[in-house]
């Protein structure tokens, strides 16, 4: 049997014994991802890559520390997610580079707008371009809650702030984010 017929708990417990090519068959199956995950919130190129390549090695060196080999995706996704927004907030600079190719919920953003509004395609890129010009507190939030899929617990425990807080925080964000988009798409 290959690496590359291998399942995710198996690769973990090869890499667990410092195999290299087990390292590097998780690495190829979820490097893509977990760079999308990065630049999505500090919005750097070259930044996300350098989290994403921190992330996997940390990961690694930590493999001890996993409690389920099931959840690996999940508890990489999170370091990545954790160090992304410590550098974030670390450098507090970003470029406005667009989200071109992510798809994610509108339900509750779309809420209120034109519904005749053309393309399905063209909404989320607006969309997207518009939450782009979010506080940074907003934009993060949101991104975490509607492109990443975390509840209002996980989201409060990465930002540092209460569950009630957190609900608030993307509440107003997505309002901000409604009322800026209206002008956008009746005119």
């Amino acid at each position: 049997m290959t690496l590359t017929t291998k399942n995710i708990e198996e690769l973990v417990e090869l890499c667990k014994t410092g195999n290299q090519f087990a390292q590097l068959e998780i690495y190829n199956r979820y490097y893509k991802a977990m760079y999308n995950v990065a630049f999505r919130i500090v919005k750097d190129s070259f930044e996300a890559e350098d989290i994403m390549q921190d992330s996997f090695l940390s990961a690694f060196t930590k493999l001890d520390s996993i409690n389920d080999t099931v959840t690996f995706g999940s508890w990489l996704k999170r370091i990545v997610i954790n160090n992304s927004i410590y550098h974030f907030n670390k450098n507090n600079k970003y470029q406005n580079v667009p989200f071109d190719n992510v798809m994610y919920k509108i339900e509750d953003v779309n809420h209120g707008i034109d519904s005749d509004f053309s393309n399905s395609n063209d909404k989320a890129k607006l969309i997207l371009k518009t939450l782009d010009t979010l506080k940074d507190n907003y934009r993060v939030a949101l991104t975490l809650h509607l492109i990443e899929g975390y509840d209002y617990e996980e989201i409060g425990g990465i930002m540092g702030m209460s569950y009630a807080n957190c609900r608030t925080t993307i509440s107003r964000a997505k309002e901000s984010l409604r009322q800026k988009l209206q002008p956008l798409v009746n005119h």
